[in-house]
């Protein structure tokens, strides 16, 4: 089952992107860490949320996050149009996706193993991590 929020992080951002106006940007907006890392740390948090039955993704704060990242882009100088054609790429979404499920399985998670879900939560509000801050009992 994909990180459902991946695709919601974009649709969001494209959202926000939509009203924004432009500016001079450049370009490769997927190589910029920050923007990487939320969306990994979102997709995560919402994941775990959904399948551990004692964590839940804090939604309300993940969207305030989300918006912190479109936010962010355009401080980094990329325009309405770049910011449009990197959350509309299913490429860029399948490469955050594995990410994701790459760092999740670093952290001990395993796919359909429910304990691992909760056990990966657990540890990331406990570390106080993105992830973990996006999480709640």
């Amino acid at each position: 089952m994909p990180f459902s929020i991946v695709t919601r992080a974009f649709a969001v951002i494209l959202g926000v992107a939509v009203v924004a106006g432009g500016t001079a940007a450049r370009s490769d907006l997927r190589n910029e860490p920050v923007i990487t890392e939320g969306l990994i740390a979102a997709a995560m948090a919402y994941e775990i949320g959904d399948k551990c039955p004692s964590l839940n993704a804090r939604i309300t704060q993940g969207i305030a996050f989300l918006w912190s990242l479109e936010a962010e882009a355009r401080a980094l100088g990329y325009s309405r149009d770049e910011i449009n054609a990197y959350v509309r790429s299913d490429a860029e979404k399948d490469r955050m996706e594995a990410l994701a499920w790459q760092r999740f399985a670093q952290l001990g998670g395993v796919r359909e193993d429910i304990a691992t879900y909760c056990a990966v939560g657990e540890a990331q509000m406990a570390q106080d991590t993105q992830v973990g801050r996006l999480l709640s009992r």
